[in-house]
């Protein structure tokens, strides 16, 4: 099925800015219900409030543009009623990890079974650039023009640390890794994240000396490293990809094997 068939054309052209990433996660997303075979009315797409959050008005799946940071505690509703179809929440790191950070940790300690795609743009970008929790030491936002003061979040350490059985990180330049990492998160029965590094040249770029989203690009090309490949020995601070947590775990609600009932899982 072409590409233009998941989508709701009647709201593109998209209002994303020129060089943005968010729309090769929307084509990695796609690219992923496909090679799956999920029929279109099989899907339930959940966003909160950011750049990230318009994916939820293109995609002609189910959709629910909800709260900021409230994405997680709504697709748990839904998972919950209809466990039979496939949810996923895309969110961005602001939305995911600032004001909705309590419900990630949450969702990954019940191992509920939602795949979260989070946008890592590294800056709050629909609101005006300022620093989120994944804006990296030292760098420059709207709200911390001489520098972040404040360590950044390692997206998949906290990931890991919170309980999600499926942890996964690649960038909006490695297309088909992108795709691939999805399509598994997906198939994947408990709480999945994938973590995208996707580029905002308008807002975090231009405070930080990257001139567009090319340039942007060239930086997740050059500074990241699968895991495993050894890069890391010569180069520490390349940026790691690829599937760091693949578990096999209960998924919320376990089943209570006296009385066959589902009950919280403890």
């Amino acid at each position: 099925m072409p590409v233009k068939d998941y989508l709701r054309l009647r709201f593109l052209p998209h209002i994303w800015c020129p060089g943005c990433g968010h729309g090769i996660v929307m084509s990695g997303l796609i690219r992923a219900v496909e090679a799956i075979g999920l029929r279109k009315n099989e899907v339930v797409a959940v966003s909160g409030i950011g750049c990230s959050s318009r994916i939820v008005g293109y995609l002609d799946f189910h959709t629910m543009h909800t709260l900021h940071g409230r994405a997680l505690a709504f697709a748990t509703g839904v998972k919950l009623g209809r466990p039979d179809l496939t949810v996923i929440v895309p969110m961005g790191d602001g939305d995911a990890l600032a004001i909705g950070g309590n419900h990630f940790i949450h969702a990954a300690r019940r191992n509920i079974d939602l795949t979260a795609i989070i946008m890592n743009n590294r800056i709050y970008g629909m609101t005006g650039g300022q620093g989120s929790p994944m804006t990296p030491l030292g760098m420059k936002s709207s709200t911390s023009p001489w520098g972040m003061k404040d360590p950044a979040f390692d997206l998949v350490e906290l990931a890991r640390g919170a309980g999600a059985s499926f942890v996964a990180r690649t960038t909006a330049y490695h297309v088909t890794e992108l795709s691939g990492l999805i399509e598994k998160a997906i198939r994947h029965k408990g709480f999945s994240v994938v973590e995208v590094l996707s580029q905002c040249p308008v807002y975090y770029g231009r405070h930080n000396g990257l001139e567009n989203g090319v340039e942007m690009m060239k930086e997740f090309r050059d500074h990241t490293a699968p895991i495993g490949s050894g890069k890391r020995e010569s180069r520490p601070g390349l940026i790691e990809r690829g599937v760091f947590v693949n578990e096999d775990r209960p998924v919320y609600p376990v089943r209570d094997m006296e009385t066959d009932k589902s009950c919280p899982q403890e």
